[in-house]
C-alpha cells in the first residue's frame, strides 16, 4: 500500500511538472503577441496600414521618413519560394532514400551527417554562401552574386535537415503492410513507395515542409550575407533584394522613435505571416 502512494505521489508530482513545463510555453507565446502588438500595432496606425504595407520606399532618414515595407514582403516570399523550389524536392527525396533504399552501412554515415547540417550556424553557412555560391552565380548567371537566387540556394540547404528528418519518420511511421500490399499487387519498388508509402506519410511530410517554409522565413544572418540587402522592388531573381528579418536586424541597434516602431510593426507582420502558415498547414492537414 506503502509503495502504491508513494508511485502515485510521483506520478502526481510528473503530472505538475509537465502542466507548468506545458503553461510556460503558452504564457511565452502570449508575452511575445503581447510585446508584439502592443509596440508595433500603434506605428502601422501613425505611419497608415496602406503606406506601410503597401508603400514601395523605406527611408527612415529622409525628412519626411517613409516606411514602405512592401519591398521587402516580396523580397521575403521571393526567397522563400526559391527556397522551396530548391529545398522541398531534394528533401523529400533524400528522406524517401534514407527510409527505404539506403544501405545500412551508408546510413550510418548519410544520417549523421544530415543531422549535423541542422547544427551549423547560420553565420557558418552564410560565409559558406559567400565563399561557393556567391562567385558561382555570379560566374554562371552575371551580377554581382548576392541576389534573390543566391539566398534561395542557400535556405533550400538551410532548410533539408528539417524536410529530410521529419519525412523520414513519416515514411517509417507507415505500417510495412502498405508497402508489401504494394509489392504483392505486382508493382515495383519505386511504384510501392511513391504510390502507397508517400501518400500515407503526407501528413508528416507536410509537417517538414511547412517548419522548413518557417525557418526560410524566419532565416537573418545568412541572407544578411548574400542576399544584397536592397530596399527596393525586385524584378529579377539576380538581384539584391532585402527580407523583412534582414530589415529589423540590420536597422535596430540604432532606431528610435518612430523608426524604432516601424521596425517592431515589421516583426508583426512577420508574426503574421507564421500565423497563417500554421492556419494554411492545419486546413491541409484535417483536408488529408
Amino acid at each position: 500500500m506503502k509503495k502504491i502512494m508513494t508511485n502515485n505521489v510521483k506520478e502526481k508530482t510528473v503530472e505538475i511538472i509537465f502542466f507548468i513545463c506545458a503553461c510556460a510555453s503558452i504564457v511565452a507565446v502570449c508575452l511575445i503577441c503581447l510585446f508584439l502588438f502592443a509596440k508595433g500595432v500603434p506605428a502601422i496606425g501613425k505611419i497608415g496600414v496602406f503606406d506601410f504595407l503597401l508603400g514601395k520606399e523605406w527611408s527612415p532618414n529622409d525628412l519626411p521618413a517613409s516606411f514602405g515595407i512592401f519591398p521587402m514582403i516580396v523580397g521575403s516570399l521571393y526567397i522563400t519560394a526559391g527556397a522551396i523550389f530548391f529545398g522541398v524536392p531534394i528533401g523529400i527525396l533524400a528522406a524517401v532514400f534514407l527510409a527505404k533504399s539506403c544501405p545500412k552501412i551508408i546510413y550510418r554515415f548519410l544520417k549523421p551527417a544530415v543531422e549535423l547540417l541542422a547544427g551549423i550556424p547560420s553565420v557558418v553557412y552564410g560565409f559558406f554562401g559567400i565563399v561557393v555560391i556567391v562567385p558561382l552565380v555570379r560566374d554562371m548567371f552575371g551580377g554581382n552574386g548576392n541576389s534573390i537566387l543566391t539566398a534561395s540556394i542557400l535556405l533550400g540547404i538551410m532548410i533539408l535537415p528539417t524536410i529530410i528528418g521529419i519525412s523520414e519518420a513519416a515514411i517509417r511511421a507507415v505500417p510495412e503492410n502498405y508497402y508489401e500490399g504494394a509489392l504483392a499487387l505486382g508493382a515495383t519498388h519505386e511504384r510501392s513507395v511513391f504510390f502507397a508509402v508517400l501518400p500515407a506519410a503526407k501528413s508528416g511530410i507536410l509537417a517538414g515542409v511547412v517548419l522548413g517554409i518557417g525557418r526560410a522565413i524566419g532565416e537573418t544572418m545568412a541572407v544578411v550575407m548574400v542576399a544584397g540587402n536592397q530596399a527596393r522592388m525586385p524584378v529579377d531573381i539576380l538581384m539584391g533584394v532585402r527580407t523583412l528579418t534582414a530589415n529589423i536586424v540590420m536597422e535596430m541597434g540604432y532606431a528610435a522613435d518612430l523608426h524604432r516602431e516601424a521596425l517592431i510593426a515589421t516583426g508583426v507582420v512577420l508574426f503574421v505571416f507564421i500565423l497563417l502558415i500554421n492556419a494554411l498547414f492545419s486546413v491541409l492537414k484535417r483536408r488529408f
